[in-house]
């Protein structure tokens, strides 16, 4: 076994992007099928938005002006959501509805809730605000305004804004492809029937390309490699004929049946091997050809962590993302860790609120890298440092999967 010391964590997500340049090629999308998919550029706003004053509630406009010291206006107009503006008489109010464009000549609004209206006249309330309850022209965005930021992730909500400002079409970066193998002569395919001695069923390959496919990559697998040394190399070179990233599982450890990380070797380079972290010691990173190489673990919990880890920041560095760090919070320990790890620890944990109002993290009762059901219980991994137990009631550090995985 190498002597060679383990990398921190930090270290090899460093290793992985250093030097890394973004995919270069670009394609125009129509808003509509754009989730999820790469800004190559910044986006500026064509248009003002809203683009005219209009009002927050439903009530009366008026000249604030030529309303003081009045406690009554005549009604002469009405303004409703779609309408053109209306132009108000000096000294007179409008009803005006939630929406719509502010009458030329008034500036002040007062919720109908707040006045009377009777025979064509509206009594104002003794105190109201000048210039209120009015959604100023640009005050959301201004004309010309940059509203997304090349690099930037595109969500739900940047859909709305895109729409919002009139744009049909956005121009993204393409996306990545990426080979997902998994190795193991005890592998079997759901569904291919009932399993033999020593058999079981592949997990990763349909966990990790749900993963894979949530990230917005054309994501493509292959046959299972068998555990053959000739196969492995033979699997690899074909991927990295058309993949920007191939992505294995098992076979990247140090076994006398562990085959990737040798045929890795053989093909193509590694860069790194073997972290400080548990679960998930033995990944490993290299290139073949043009193609980037993660070997993730065989353990399925382990392949899911190091996919977080991993593979996910190395995708957004290479499609151009800004990867913001995941977010994280810190919360009291339900349980406790007596025997500390010389490695990073990552439990599965599940937050809640506890009856003093404090957020408190409980951990699954199996932390065993093969125990996928713990990652389906929690809701977030609790980082525990090298060297460090924990008691019950001491703060810990937690990275929702939200956080992780998008």
């Amino acid at each position: 076994m190498s002597k060679t010391p383990l990398l921190t964590l930090e270290e090899a997500q460093a290793r992985m992007v250093a030097d890394l340049e973004p995919v270069t090629g670009c394609e125009d999308v129509r808003i509509g099928d754009a989730l999820g998919r790469i800004l190559a550029a910044p986006v500026t706003s064509a248009i003002a938005v809203p683009g005219f004053d209009n009002s927050a509630m439903d009530g009366y406009a008026f000249a604030a002006a030529l309303a003081a010291g009045r406690r009554s206006l005549p009604v002469t107009c009405r303004s409703a959501a779609g309408d053109r503006p209306a132009v108000l008489a000096p000294g007179c109010a409008c009803r005006i509805f939630t929406g719509a464009p502010v009458p030329q000549g008034a500036d002040t609004v007062v919720i109908q809730e707040a006045c009377a209206e009777e025979n064509g006249t509206v009594v104002l309330p003794a105190d109201w605000s000048f210039g209120s309850n009015i959604r100023r022209r640009g005050e959301d965005i201004a004309e010309g305004t940059e509203i997304l930021a090349g690099g930037h992730r595109l969500r739900a909500q940047d859909i709305g804004l895109l729409a919002a400002c009139g744009r049909t079409q956005v121009t993204v970066r393409r996306r990545l492809r990426v080979r997902l193998l998994t190795t193991g002569n005890e592998l079997r395919e759901p569904g291919s029937g009932v399993l033999a001695p020593g058999q079981i069923y592949d997990s990763n390959r349909p966990m990790l390309r749900a993963l894979l496919l949530r990230l917005g990559v054309e994501a493509t697998t292959g046959e299972t490699l068998p555990d053959a040394f000739a196969a492995t190399r033979q699997g690899l070179r074909e991927a990295a004929e058309d993949a920007d990233v191939i992505v294995t599982t098992g076979g990247v450890s140090v076994g006398e049946e562990d085959y990737v990380k040798k045929a890795l070797e053989e093909e193509g380079s590694l860069s790194l091997w073997r972290v400080a972290i548990k679960p998930g010691k033995p990944v490993a990173f290299g290139r073949i050809g043009k193609s980037l190489f993660v070997g993730l673990p065989g353990n399925p919990v382990s392949g899911f962590v190091t996919f977080a880890l991993f593979v996910r920041p190395l995708l957004a560095a290479l499609a151009g993302e800004i990867r913001r760090t995941p977010p994280t919070l810190m919360a009291r320990a339900a349980f406790e860790r007596k025997k500390p790890d010389n490695r990073r620890e990552f439990l599965r944990g599940r937050l809640h609120v506890a009856a003093d109002g404090i957020p408190e993290i409980t951990c699954h009762r199996q932390q065993s890298s093969g125990a996928l059901s713990s990652t389906v219980w929690a809701d977030g991994l609790v980082d525990i440092p090298a060297g460090a137990a924990v008691e019950k009631g001491q703060w810990v550090r937690f990275q929702p999967f939200e956080g992780l995985f998008d």
